[in-house]
């Protein structure tokens, strides 16, 4: 075992972290924990239960598939390493996962142990429209760890506390407080954008419709009518949220189960 773990946000960030020569073991971190339900205790047996029924209910996957590709991972997090680094992204999807494993890393290992550090891109020299690690070649890689890697002290960890907190309570005037009354962000620099990202989210309209709805049914109206077409779209207006197909999907269903709209 190496003394060093890279915990990195999805697939596409594994298949250029591999042509790097940057040493380490690594942990794909799979879950979409900005969509559906979740609790405080991330560490809990009762958590993974709930998410797996989720995701399997949602994304059309098997429990036995969900736990070898999310439970079995995290086992790792309970070995003796002495350097972990968190690679995640700018957007709401990234930073909700951040904050699960920093939630599961103070849960569940001594702070005192290892040296946890993010590598959290916002933008990336001769990339015109940076929307994930994915994008990069090797070189842009290895840029990124030796240029912008930050430790993450006791502080960035009581932040997000607070903010895990927060999005597990779903308690809109709360979050705006929070958002308001915090004048530091420590090196959770992307944390503060992509909440107010989700705090949009978490307000109706008069029809019913939070943001990302309201934003697909615009869409829609204006004349983009295939999925294809209505993902680029609202990628391009809201990278903020950092979904997939898979994801816009969910809401695109909940407007065509109103009758709102027919992709």
């Amino acid at each position: 075992m190496s003394p060093i773990l890279h915990v990195l946000n999805g697939g596409a960030t594994l298949n250029v972290f591999e042509q790097t020569g940057i040493n380490g073991d690594v942990l794909v971190w799979r879950e979409v924990l900005s969509e559906g339900p979740v609790s405080e205790n991330i560490e809990a047996a009762a958590f993974w239960q709930q998410r797996s029924d989720f995701i399997c209910k949602t994304f059309d996957d098997t429990p036995e598939h969900y736990h070898d590709n999310i439970v079995t991972q995290l086992e790792k997090f309970s070995q003796p390493y002495e350097e972990i680094n968190l690679w995640f992204e700018f957007d709401l999807h990234c930073q909700v996962n951040l904050l699960g494993v920093m939630m599961l890393l103070s849960q569940k290992t001594n702070l005192s142990g290892p040296s946890v550090y993010l590598i959290c891109p916002t933008e990336v020299s001769d990339v015109s429209d940076f929307r994930g690690m994915g994008q990069l070649d090797n070189e842009q890689l290895e840029g990124l760890y030796d240029n912008i890697r930050v430790q993450l002290g006791e502080y960035d960890f009581e932040l997000a506390t607070e903010a895990w907190d927060l999005y597990v309570a779903g308690d809109a005037a709360k979050l705006q407080e929070w958002i308001n009354t915090t004048a530091f962000w420590g090196n959770m620099h992307c944390l503060k954008p992509a909440m107010q990202a989700h705090l949009k989210r978490l307000h109706s309209n008069t029809d019913g419709l939070n943001y990302i709805e309201q934003t697909l049914l615009d869409i829609y109206i204006n004349g983009t009518k295939t999925k294809p077409e209505i993902y680029a779209a609202f990628w391009s207006a809201d990278k903020i949220y950092g979904m997939g197909d898979s994801e816009i999907n969910t809401y695109l269903d909940k407007l065509a189960a109103r009758g709102l709209i027919n992709v």
